[in-house]
């Protein structure tokens, strides 16, 4: 799946009942999980067994309500990257 993909399934799958404060709510409590995971060092690539706590899957979580966020404000992610590749360029000479 692409970022565009990823962004479209997140809006046909998700069933959060308050999305006004839930998602970045959830957002910020899933970075803590992110920095938990990544203090305790579990890196590298998980396997079914081994996924859960991994920064796998802390890392999958912030991404899945950072397109929910996006979703709900309307912004097309993959062309937010894009443009802002094209700054970052600019600004770093790249």
């Amino acid at each position: 799946m692409n970022l565009n993909d990823l962004q479209q399934h997140v809006g046909a799958v998700d069933t959060l009942p308050d999305p006004q404060s839930g998602y970045f709510l959830k957002l910020i409590e899933e970075v803590g999980e992110l920095a938990e995971a990544i203090r305790q060092g579990q890196a590298g690539q998980p396997t079914l067994e081994t996924l859960k706590g991994s920064i796998a899957e802390e890392l999958v979580d912030v991404l899945y309500y950072t397109l929910a966020l996006a979703n709900q404000h309307g912004v097309d992610l993959q062309q937010s990257f894009d443009l802002k590749e094209q700054l970052n360029r600019i600004k770093y000479q790249r």
